[in-house]
């Protein structure tokens, strides 16, 4: 199965391969975990409002701050996973959430985007900075 389109925005001319992968992996998996606790709640969904990606303001909102994390992200091409980094650049809230996430999409990301779910774990082991 394709990836979905990736909005322009997740591509920076100045962000090498690593980074961007990392963003996509971060909106496939919101978007998942959006779709399974939020389309059907919330009410501005009947008009069609998803935000750029999909998503409603809450998850867009989550996506902005990780993707704005992941470009000012010290380690840049370098980096490991952010679970293994040694700074943690997440605001407490956030990181609640991006871990909530993570937490019930990460399982599902091996039958849904495979390769993604394999690359993100190879990433896992590389060494932190």
């Amino acid at each position: 199965m394709p990836l979905p389109p990736v909005p322009h925005t997740v591509h920076d001319s100045t962000e090498g391969p690593r980074i961007r992968r990392e963003k996509r992996t971060v909106l496939l998996m919101i978007r998942i975990y959006c779709r399974n606790h939020h389309l059907s709640e919330m009410p501005h969904h009947e008009n069609g409002d998803h935000g750029q990606c999909g998503l409603c303001p809450n998850c867009d909102e989550l996506l902005a701050y990780a993707w704005k994390r992941l470009t000012h992200c010290r380690f840049g091409e370098s980096k490991t996973t952010c679970e293994r980094c040694t700074v943690h650049c997440y605001k407490p809230d956030k990181r609640d959430a991006i871990q909530r996430v993570m937490r019930e999409v990460g399982p599902k990301m091996l039958y849904k985007h495979p390769i993604v779910a394999l690359r993100h774990a190879w990433d896992h082991f590389r060494p932190p900075n």
